[in-house]
């Protein structure tokens, strides 16, 4: 439903006299023509190595027996959300890096906004499920299984895309339908809400409020989740008498934990802090954290701190 009616609600606004703009120009990151050819390089290969490492991850778990266990099934479609997540930037910019107009569609501008924002939602979504799912298998043990069964998980991910997706729908098609009568320039590689907000020929004080009270809650009722199921996970770890078991728990978590202090690191200052004053390059870095760089680092953090997953991984790619 939201897939079909959104694109014609943004298509619809694209026609409408209040806005005279038709594209709008994505800076990205200027320099000269050498510079852009090594950045276009570099993303480049983190795009291939990105979609590769989390590919073989899907399809280590899609395809070994042994990793049919919730645990394993979350971790793939992790996998599977942080290519469609990197997807939603990456390839533009490495258009933009060769192309010397760096254009995009009015449309296309807030299509990219939509995806990048729910994808990024149902990320957060995903990491409470699966710190969930390490609290009843450290904290629960002897319950784990009767109460997180395959159809418990398929249900709880099919819940973080639906609400992953409806979060920001409304607030999006909000923003589209402000009056853009120029200019059309932003200073980022993609389209986000803060420069889009700027270049609104009238403001929308209750439209950007929305959008941050939405942005700041789920931020930081999400890491407020995860951060009480580790404390109580930790208490527990800390009570293991082996030191054998402790060290498996810690191995098991520290990955999950990685992956969210660079996500919701980068989140709380892109978002929830005050980056007004922040120049336009610390919020191209800081966006390029949780969208670029852990999404790259996923396949490296849960397969080298997991055995069964480096078997796998091994079976995969054929590797004696």
């Amino acid at each position: 439903m939201v897939f079909s009616v959104f694109p014609a609600a943004l298509g619809f606004m694209n026609n409408s006299a209040a806005s005279t703009v038709t594209e709008f120009v994505l800076l990205g990151f200027p320099g000269c023509q050498e510079l852009q050819r090594f950045l276009f390089s570099l993303f480049f290969g983190v795009y291939v190595f990105t979609m590769m490492g989390n590919g073989t991850i899907v399809c280590a778990v899609r395809w070994d027996q042994r990793l049919h266990t919730p645990m394993y099934i979350l971790l793939g479609n992790f996998a599977f959300l942080e290519t469609c997540y990197i997807t939603s930037t990456v390839p533009s910019m490495l258009i933009d890096f060769l192309s010397e107009t760096k254009t995009i569609s009015f449309v296309g501008c807030f299509l990219q906004l939509y995806f990048f924002t729910s994808l990024g939602t149902t990320e957060a979504y995903f990491l409470c499920i699966m710190a969930y799912d390490r609290y009843l298998a450290i904290c629960r043990p002897l319950h784990y299984p009767t109460i997180m069964t395959q159809r418990l998980c398929s249900i709880l991910m099919s819940l973080c895309w639906v609400f992953g997706f409806l979060s920001y729908s409304v607030s999006t098609v909000q923003l589209s339908q402000l009056p853009f009568c120029g200019p059309n320039t932003i200073d980022h590689f993609l389209c986000d809400m803060d420069p889009l907000m700027a270049l609104s020929c009238a403001p929308a004080p209750v439209t950007e409020t929305v959008f941050y009270v939405l942005s700041s809650l789920i931020i930081i009722l999400t890491l407020l989740y995860i951060l009480s199921s580790y404390t109580v996970l930790l208490i527990t770890v800390l009570k293991v008498p082996s030191a054998a078991g402790r060290q498996k728990a810690f191995s098991t978590c520290g990955s999950h934990l990685t992956v969210v202090c660079l996500f919701f690191g980068a989140l709380l200052a892109m978002y929830v802090s005050p980056t007004a004053d922040n120049p336009a390059e610390i919020q191209k870095i800081m966006t390029l954290f949780y969208s670029v760089v852990t999404p790259f680092l996923n396949p490296l953090i849960y397969s080298l701190r997991n055995k069964e997953m480096k078997a796998a991984l091994k079976k995969v790619l054929r590797i004696q």
